[in-house]
């Protein structure tokens, strides 16, 4: 059984993986604004990825005795001044992620709940990567600067990004019981 520390944690923390979703699918609308398909596909899958972060959070605190909750999602930014512009918010928007881990790891070793803490240590690693792959992005754009050929084929490259719900994740898990 969770505390209510605990299950308030990482309930707002499920509200930020959701906002997180929520974010990028604003930017990926943006990027599909200004023609950038490429950028706009990565940031549809990001978006995805972080829907699945969201339900693993929740589906965590409906097994373990907690009450998952849907809370308000605000309303995430819908333009930027540019590519790189938007990419730095993704760099920035991880980076304040990690924090938010790390503190909802902090109440959960506070609160003595060991399965919280080894559930949490996925997102911990998770987040590692989020930062990495932000960074690497945010280097390219970068790198592409106002050229615009470099930065038509780092938008081709991000448009080669794929990615898989995973194996054993069911959007629908209650399907099976039917």
């Amino acid at each position: 059984m969770l505390s209510v520390k605990v299950n308030d944690g990482l309930n707002v923390q499920a509200n930020r993986e959701l906002y997180s979703s929520y974010l990028y699918l604003s930017m990926s609308y943006y990027f599909e604004s200004i023609k950038m398909l490429g950028f706009a596909h990565w940031m549809r899958l990001q978006a995805g990825e972080e829907l699945v972060h969201t339900m693993k959070m929740l589906d965590f605190i409906a097994a373990n005795g907690g009450r998952a909750k849907m809370l308000p999602v605000e309303a995430p930014q819908f333009t930027w001044a540019s590519p790189l512009d938007a990419f730095k918010h993704v760099w920035e928007h991880e980076r304040v992620v990690t924090g938010l881990i790390h503190a909802l790891v902090k109440v959960a070793e506070m609160e003595k709940d060991d399965p919280t803490i080894q559930f949490l240590q996925w997102y911990v690693k998770e987040q590692v990567e989020e930062e990495e792959s932000s960074d690497r992005v945010l280097k390219k754009v970068k790198a592409a600067g106002e050229d615009k050929v470099a930065l038509q084929a780092a938008d081709r490259m991000l448009g080669e990004r794929q990615f898989r719900f995973p194996r054993g994740f069911e959007i629908f898990p209650y399907a099976s019981q039917r």
